[in-house]
């Protein structure tokens, strides 16, 4: 049996489902939201690279304490992309309001890489 948010040990709930399932058969998304928890989505995909095929792409304003526009928080987006290669990602989805995708859609366009 494994718990689903044990954060004191320091891992996730999709730290427990990877130690589980059979890499070859299950493939995860992963929500970028969890850096509200602490947690970046770099490290999850250079530590289980293949084992995530797409993201949820969020930022987060840690002051504010609340999800902005991409490229206005506290994500490293050069950085989560660069790892989102190496982890094997393949899709990407922006998935937040309206008021927030406006502003976030130049700025993935214009991200250089």
């Amino acid at each position: 049996m494994f718990c689903l948010s044990d954060w004191a040990r320091g891992e996730s709930s999709q730290d427990d489902l990877l130690k589980i399932f059979d890499p070859k058969l299950i493939k995860l998304q992963f929500q970028v939201a969890v850096i509200s928890l602490g947690y970046e989505a770099d490290k999850h995909f250079t530590n289980y690279p293949g084992r995530f095929i797409s993201m949820h792409l969020i930022d987060w304003a840690p002051g504010e304490k609340k999800q902005v526009a991409v490229g206005q928080g506290a994500i490293d987006m050069k950085k989560l992309f660069a790892a989102a290669k190496t982890g094997g990602i393949q899709n990407y989805f922006v998935e937040m309001p309206l008021d927030l995708t406006k502003p976030s859609a130049p700025y993935l366009k214009d991200l250089k890489m």
